[in-house]
């Protein structure tokens, strides 16, 4: 069988810091696959955020969706740890990026190594649409 391997970015542009809970378990008694999924999620957007865009629908009247995602994971993580969350920007295209995340526990530990692929969208035409210079600008 064929393992994911997520190539890391050269440099890390965002972090943001999670605190796992009790709810986030599986019946294995470690946070569980869609929690890293959602983790993922919430971290893109407070990246969002510190670039200034209010939503993932605020860009210059586009929005964005994602495309894929995959994660690699490296360690358990439990209730009530302290997580890392590093964000880099990967493969820019005419239309998006990668996003990988890199979570790192408060030992120094890797967690888990995620990637996201997103793709500008206009809702109102229902069409994927180019990346915007603003945020080419922001993310370079």
């Amino acid at each position: 069988m064929s393992r994911v391997k997520i190539e890391e970015p050269v440099e890390y542009v965002f972090k943001a810091s999670i605190k796992t809970r009790i709810t986030d378990l599986n019946y294995g008694g470690h946070v569980g696959n869609d929690r890293i999924f959602a983790f993922m999620h919430d971290a893109r957007v407070q990246f969002f955020r510190s670039l200034g865009y209010e939503s993932e629908l605020d860009f210059e009247g586009l929005g964005n969706i994602q495309t894929d995602a995959a994660i690699s994971y490296k360690a358990e993580v439990f209730a009530h740890e302290d997580i890392e969350i590093a964000i880099g920007v990967k493969d820019i295209n005419k239309y998006g990026c990668d996003f990988v995340y890199r979570f790192m526990k408060s030992d120094g530990s890797l967690a888990a190594l995620g990637k996201t692929g997103i793709v500008f969208f206009d809702y109102e035409k229902r069409k994927i649409a180019s990346i915007p210079q603003s945020f080419l600008d922001k993310i370079k």
